[in-house]
């Protein structure tokens, strides 16, 4: 197996792959009850989002032998707000919205205000976790941000996705992201680290 870190143009590909691997988990149930509408609904937040990174960000995709397995969407932080983000999110979302809103207004709460890198979103397509593929992708910025002296700031959304950033040198922030009548999400910070440092 042959891997390899491209950087993507084409938003359409990152936040499909993105949705595909998260239209099934906790918070999407939360945020939309109807099992049918959760993927078409993510598919379009998720390229919303990832064409947003391509202007005010990065986004990354990992390749195994050839065949795209996995995104990463960063920002610089603070970075300028998707024109029109409520309204879209309208359009394809209908009752829902006010969920999407919800969640949105949570994150903002206990979104630091320093100066940091935001891993917004990393994804592996289904059947390739546990390989190392999501260290790859999380070590290719992690070198930018250590070499620049930058943090970096993301939210977990669930204990295992946790447990690999505590590997890559997160630590839990003070609060946890308590969605009503949801789940728990993770926030975590992780300070750069002096050259030769892993991960």
């Amino acid at each position: 197996m042959t891997v390899e870190i491209i950087r993507m143009t084409d938003a359409d590909a990152a936040g499909g792959l993105i949705a595909d691997t998260f239209h099934i988990d906790e918070i999407t149930r939360w945020l939309i009850p109807r099992a049918e509408d959760r993927l078409p609904m993510q598919r379009r937040f998720f390229t919303l989002w990832a064409g947003h990174a391509l202007e005010h960000g990065d986004v990354y995709g990992i390749r195994e032998s050839g065949e795209l397995a996995g995104v990463a969407v960063w920002f610089a932080a603070p970075f300028p707000e998707i024109p029109g983000e409520q309204e879209a999110i309208a359009s394809f979302a209908g009752d829902n919205a006010e969920r999407y809103g919800v969640l949105g207004q949570l994150l903002d709460k206990l979104h630091p205000r320093e100066p940091h890198h935001y891993l917004a979103f990393i994804a592996l397509e289904r059947g390739r976790t546990g390989r190392g593929l999501g260290s790859v992708l999380l070590e290719e910025h992690h070198r930018r941000l250590d070499a620049e002296g930058i943090p970096a700031y993301l939210e977990a959304s669930s204990e295992a996705s946790r447990r690999l950033y505590l590997r890559h040198g997160y630590t839990d922030m003070p609060e946890l992201l308590r969605i009503p009548g949801g789940p728990v999400m993770y926030p975590m910070w992780r300070e750069p680290r002096s050259s030769g440092a892993a991960g």
